[in-house]
């Protein structure tokens, strides 16, 4: 999974990154697939000054699927992380999952045309005429 990691007001450090592709790899991991790529970015919005301010934003770029964009923030950074990465991962499952039903509901509808037209076709007495010009 190709991820993108920037920190805004703040030295990012090798451990964040490390914690960050460690909590996406866990989320996100199985779903790789179908992910064309992450963007997080981690902001310090007050500084020094302390208090809920440490934001994180997951962006989830998926193929052929709009983006999942998911924002958290907290006192502490890694828990922003964390739920912001498991906010991700639910969000992605169920965005699939909508897909799938909706891919699977269009090969019903696809499938239940055909029959209805081979069975009309195959109905005793049933003849098509073309008009010949």
């Amino acid at each position: 999974m190709k991820t993108d990691i920037k920190a805004r007001n703040f030295l990012l450090t090798e451990a964040l990154s490390q914690h960050v592709e460690r909590r996406l790899d866990f989320a996100l991991g199985r779903l790789d697939a179908h992910i064309h790529k992450v963007t997080v970015r981690l902001s310090d919005i007050n500084g020094p000054r302390g208090g809920i301010d440490k934001h994180c934003h997951i962006q989830v770029s998926l193929h052929h699927l709009p983006d999942v964009v998911i924002e958290d923030c907290e006192a502490d950074l890694y828990i922003a992380i964390n739920r912001a990465s498991e906010r991700a991962s639910r969000t992605v499952m169920r965005k699939l999952g909508r897909q799938r039903q909706f891919d699977a509901s269009d090969a019903w509808l696809a499938a239940a045309d055909d029959s209805d037209v081979a069975s009309a076709d195959a109905a005793p007495g049933n003849t098509r005429q073309h008009a010949s010009h």
